[in-house]
Order: structure tokens, then sequence, then C-alpha cells
């Protein structure tokens, strides 16, 4: 099930991971929900249900949802099937396993306030396993170096390592739609190393930015610009990242977005054939083309130079003009990309 409120979600933790200030800006975005979270959801309801039955695990009312189709069924039906079959196995290794299903996942000691829900957790000691359920088929997902499935390895680890003599962690991504099943096995101390190392220090800059908000710069202390400055890098490459990120959405697949417009870019006329520029230029009596380093005049100069009228009559069928670049500016003028 998807994380539901947390400032620095596992869900978004390559986000926040990698570019800090995501979370900051995301969180003052509304909320939105597509066609393909819905069914999402739905789908992850359907698994449950059936993985509870499965198991003989109290199973909940069965759920409805316009969403299950035949595919739902099936693909579902994948899921359950993949976690009895690891169960089979791990039971050669460790007797009783303990099974938990849709367990919230809290991993607010390295990640202030974070929290998730483990699709399905498996404790065998000397290994716990993290099996993440991915219904979208759009973008194929990996368990390796997976942020979202070693946050929660580091949560359920935190809530029942002291528990189960456990040394190694399998993180797997199952997902159906793409007939993908990724699986890779870390080892504690190197999930322990990841947290010190890499999660807390990103978290702590995503706290300190959501403190400020963005504060006018004449309202900061001396500490506060220092650790402005320190992460402009990483604020920059965000920010540029998103912007041809939303410029590609909105080329490619006609994304829009209130108070933006998608404007074509200022082009540069050109010279079709500049040996044939000089040649009729010579023909009509235009001299003096070349600039000091012989290279022809710009069609600006020789416009002057020689008047737009006979410019045009003589040399336009040698100019070219290429569209510009697409690009998408705050504009307050009406219609949509």
């Amino acid at each position: 099930m998807p994380d539901q409120h947390a400032l620095l979600s596992a869900s978004g933790a390559h986000r926040w991971l990698a570019y800090p200030p995501s979370a900051t800006l995301e969180a003052g975005l509304p909320e939105s929900s597509s066609s393909a979270a819905e069914q999402g959801t739905a789908a992850h309801e359907f698994a449950e249900w059936k993985l509870r039955r499965a198991l003989h695990d109290a199973p909940t009312a069965k759920p409805v949802s316009s969403w299950h189709d035949a595919e739902t069924e099936a693909l579902t039906d994948d899921y359950v099937a993949f976690v009895q079959e690891l169960l089979r196995d791990v039971r050669q290794v460790c007797a009783d396993p303990q099974v938990l299903i849709e367990q919230r996942l809290d991993f607010s000691h390295v990640v202030p306030g974070g929290f998730g829900t483990g699709d399905c957790v498996i404790i065998a000691e000397p290994l716990l396993h993290i099996i993440d359920l991915k219904y979208g088929q759009s973008v194929m997902v990996e368990a390796e170096q997976n942020p979202q499935l070693m946050l929660y390895a580091l949560s359920a680890l935190n809530a029942f390592g002291s528990l189960h003599d456990i040394d190694q962690v399998a993180v797997t991504i199952f997902q159906p739609s793409r007939s993908n099943i990724s699986t890779c096995t870390i080892s504690v101390t190197d999930l322990e190393a990841w947290a010190e190392k890499v999660v807390k220090p990103r978290a702590e800059a995503n706290l300190v930015l959501a403190k400020h908000e963005f504060a006018p710069p004449a309202e900061l202390g001396d500490a506060e610009i220092a650790q402005v400055l320190y992460r402009l890098p990483s604020l920059s490459a965000w920010a540029t990242d998103a912007e041809a990120h939303a410029l590609s959405l909105a080329v490619n697949q006609g994304k829009t977005w209130p108070g933006f417009k998608l404007v074509e870019g200022r082009s540069i006329r050109k010279y079709a054939d500049e040996s044939a520029v000089a040649e009729m230029a010579g023909t009509g009596g235009i001299t003096d083309i070349y600039d000091y380093d012989h290279k022809l005049k710009t069609i600006t100069t020789l416009e002057k130079q020689a008047g737009k009228k006979r410019f045009t009559e003589l040399l336009g069928d040698l100019v070219v003009e290429p569209a510009g670049n697409s690009r998408s500016p705050p504009t307050t003028t009406r219609g949509p990309y």
C-alpha cells in the first residue's frame, strides 16, 4: 500500500535522497489521484485479502472495486503463489517463520517522522525478507540499491532485530505485469552503514530546508546562509532536472499545468548555403560581405548594409529560420501548453 503522509516517505526516497529540496516542494503540492494509482490501490487490497486467506491469517472482508478484472485476478494470484513458494523455501532453513502482511514500518530512528507500509515481511533467521508488490507496468523497478525497500528493511530490523538473530536482508520487487522478480540481498552491516552515511545526513538536510521554507535571504543567519550555499549544487541540479522533466512531459505527452504555457524559443536565422550567398551577393552588387576574419557577415549586418528590401529580393531564398527549442516559462497568458 502507498505511504500515507510522511514528509520523507520511503516511496519518495529515491527523490529526496538525491535532491534534498524535493520533499519540501512536494509537501506544498495538492494530493492527486490517477486511474493508475486507483487501480494499484485496488490491486494491493485484493492481493492482501488473497494472501491472508491463503495463509489463514484472519482475512478481512473481500474488497470490492470496479478495477477488479481478469487481469487483476491473475496478477494477484501470481503474487500469492510467489509468497507461498518463498515460504516453502524459507521453511527449509527456518521451521517457523513469522509473516507480516501490510505491516506499518516506522523508520523514524533514521528519518524523523518516516514510515511506510510493507506488503509482506518474512522474518526467518538468519534472513529477513521484504517483499514489495509493484502493480504498475510503465517502469521496470529493480531491487538493487532500492532506497524504499532498504528503508523498510531498516524499519523491520529496528522493530524485530532484538528478538531475532538477523544478519542479512533480502529485498524483493514483485512486478507481475512486467514479469519482473528482482531480489537483492544486503548485509545488516552494510544497511546500517548506508543509514548512517547517506540517509541520516540527507534526511537532516531535508528537515533544515523544511524548517526554512525558503525564507527571504535577508532573514537567514550566517550559519543558515552557509547551509544554503553548501546545498546550492543539489538545489540547482534538482530544479534543472524538474524543468527538463516538465518540458518533456509537455512536449511528448501534452501535459499541462495551470499558469504555464509551452512556447517556442527564439530561433536564429541562418544561411542555407554560404557559397551561394556569396555568389548571389556578388551578382547583385552587394560588396564587402566578409568580416575581419573572412567569414560572411551576419544576416542582420548584411540586411542593414544592403537594405532590407534588396537583401530579401537577392538573398531571401537563401536564409532559413529553424524552429526554436520549446520551453515552458511561467506566463499569465491564457491557454494551456
